[in-house]
């Protein structure tokens, strides 16, 4: 991307006078590309896995007198990663929230108030905590 953005600037001057505006979507294509191709190997574990645990125990199932053992195991392997999934998702909307409230709490005048030290901090805190409440817990 800082590659791009600097060819962008060497071929196109103007861009820093804002006469001209810059190739957006070069940049954008740049990283969705890179974000695709670091996704792949999370993805296929995550479709790989339960086939492989069925299998498996399927056939250690088969070879100790239990047939059924490699369902047993793969639904409790899809329970167990369902309720963690929802344990997660509501830790991440807690922990948003407590770090936005608490940034708004500071901010009216609680703890030094406004450009404090804990102001200070409590920013850092949301920036995570949006995140946290906005996206990653409801996407789970």
């Amino acid at each position: 991307v800082v590659l791009e953005v600097r060819r962008q600037f060497d071929e196109n001057p103007d861009i820093m006078t804002y006469k001209v505006k810059p190739d957006y979507e070069r940049c954008v294509a740049l990283v969705t590309d890179a974000a695709l191709k670091e996704m792949r190997f999370p993805g296929l574990v995550c479709v790989a896995t339960p086939v492989f645990v069925g299998l498996v125990f399927r056939f250690i199932g088969e070879n100790s007198n239990r047939p059924l053992l490699g369902a047993e195991v793969l639904a409790s392997y899809l329970m167990f990663g369902t309720v963690t999934g929802i344990l997660m998702a509501l830790f991440l909307d807690t922990t948003g929230g407590a770090w936005d409230n608490a940034k708004k709490y500071i901010e009216l005048g609680n703890h030094g108030g406004k450009n404090s030290e804990a102001h200070k901090a409590a920013i850092t805190g949301d920036t995570v905590g949006d995140p946290f409440k906005d996206t990653a817990g409801p996407s789970l």
